[in-house]
């Protein structure tokens, strides 16, 4: 709710009972020049028309409402926000997403695979804010899209910037890991973890997932990895990014588990099988949970002032009544 700086200003507002009582009384009246037709006795000119009647109301209307604006801009009303600020480290979590064209697949109630991690992501990000988030994007490459960064906003406007394809067709999980674990290095955060989401082998890249798993645990970083699709024939379809070509068509979903499954046991985390959206709600919350830290903050108030806004609407309003005393009804002002 907001509160008012100057709430004296509301006392304006009797102007309007005032005004309405006085041209009651015909004490106060305003001032009206009536034309006619013939020197003597002639006939004052009117408009007609339901038209002209609902226009001149509604005139009126939009007078009192710029005043009654313009007297709350007057009050000077602000909405007070409180955000908490954290003043101790929490976790780093580092996500390595798979952008090859299989997770175009749309076997995650009707999203693409990309689209439903995505969606995954937004939720977990959203209920940690003392945690740092970091994006590593993989496919026959791997590129650092943002290091861990406690700037959610930044991390998810490049979460949604991912395109299929963009990095390749194969999956080179190996190279993956090891960019992520390369950006947790220096980190001094109290607990460190990697995610992996993919729908693939490795079969791609010069570095062996197990490599980049023992790199990971020689270093206290936690690796979960996502298996994510079902199997079976589904469909799919992604614009190539290099071509602008679609490839729409069906796809044969299949892979072995094995190899994130051992490589999660390597790194002290775990596997999870995803193939529906609870299934991956199910999967972030854990990893929430196992990841949570005790931090310390302090709240910070930031206060927005509405009288900008009120003022806009203000004139906006007088300006349409002015338009259609002028325009409409053709009233000299």
């Amino acid at each position: 709710m907001p509160s008012f700086e100057n709430p004296a200003a509301f006392l304006l507002l009797l102007a309007l009972p005032v005004l309405y009582f006085l041209r009651a009384l015909k004490i106060f009246k305003p001032v009206a020049l009536p034309l006619v037709f013939s020197d003597w006795e002639g006939k004052s000119f009117k408009w007609d028309g339901k038209i002209t009647k609902i226009s001149e109301i509604m005139a009126f209307v939009f007078c009192v409402l710029g005043y009654i604006i313009l007297v709350f801009a007057a009050a000077e009303p602000v909405i007070h926000h409180q955000e908490k600020i954290y003043t101790s480290k929490g976790a780093d979590i580092l996500f390595v997403l798979d952008t090859s064209p299989s997770m175009a697949a749309k076997d995650i109630a009707n999203m693409s695979r990309l689209t439903a991690a995505r969606t995954g992501i937004h939720t977990l990000v959203n209920s940690n804010k003392g945690a740092s988030f970091g994006l590593v994007a993989m496919a026959s490459e791997a590129a650092a899209v943002v290091p861990p960064t406690i700037d959610h906003e930044l991390f998810l406007r490049q979460l949604d910037s991912l395109v299929i394809g963009g990095l390749g067709e194969g999956s080179a999980i190996g190279i993956g890991l090891s960019s992520a674990v390369y950006h947790l290095l220096s980190s001094s955060a109290p607990k460190k973890c990697i995610v992996l989401i993919t729908d693939g082998e490795n079969n791609a890249g010069s570095i062996h997932p197990d490599t980049a798993a023992r790199l990971a645990r020689d270093n206290n970083i936690t690796l979960y990895t996502f298996g994510i699709g079902t199997k079976g024939t589904v469909p799919i379809e992604y614009i190539d990014p290099q071509t602008g070509k679609v490839h729409s068509g069906w796809y044969d979903s299949d892979f072995d588990s094995t190899t994130l499954e051992e490589i999660a046991a390597t790194a002290g985390g775990r596997y999870f099988g995803i193939e529906s959206t609870a299934a991956l709600s199910d999967a972030l919350s854990s990893i929430s949970r196992k990841q949570s830290v005790v931090q310390t903050f302090h709240y910070k108030t930031a206060d927005e002032k509405l009288f900008p806004y009120l003022l806009a609407a203000s004139a906006v309003f007088f300006i349409l009544a002015w338009v259609i005393r002028r325009i409409l009804l053709r009233e000299i002002l």
